[in-house]
């Protein structure tokens, strides 16, 4: 699981995807709404090994429910409270019947064979709802 570790950091390991050779317009890319969001709740969602169910405030007064295939990664109890980058202008996705309307970015790489994954969490001075450009 991804810790706050200190020290240096062996990244000699590490595989990373290729980058995108095709070319996203700028206009394209603007209609992505990424905010800051505050995770007020998280929790495992039942009969699922990997999704965790997070109520979000995005700075609207109305909470926002995503849902992540992340559990395999964190434990619901030490994100609550942390802030984090989603995409709030996707169209809601049924997921074990629950609709996520959005998504969390979490960055990923590959490890002596194993997928690494790290929710992206910023400074918590950032409020809810702020915008990225």
């Amino acid at each position: 699981m991804p810790a706050a570790e200190s020290g240096p950091i062996d990244f000699s390991k590490v595989e990373i995807e290729p980058l995108f050779t095709e070319f996203v317009d700028f206009d394209t890319f603007s209609k992505s709404d990424f905010r800051a969001v505050k995770i007020k709740e998280c929790t495992a969602v039942p009969k699922s090994k990997k999704l965790l169910k997070f109520v979000l405030d995005d700075g609207t007064g109305t909470d926002r429910v995503i849902l992540s295939g992340i559990h395999e990664y964190y434990e619901p109890e030490e994100l609550v409270g942390k802030t984090a980058i989603a995409i709030v202008n996707l169209p809601p996705r049924k997921m074990m019947g629950i609709d996520s309307c959005g998504m969390l970015i979490s960055a990923v790489h590959q490890e002596d064979g194993h997928e690494g994954l790290h929710l992206l969490m910023v400074d918590p001075h950032i409020p809810a709802g702020a915008k990225l450009y």
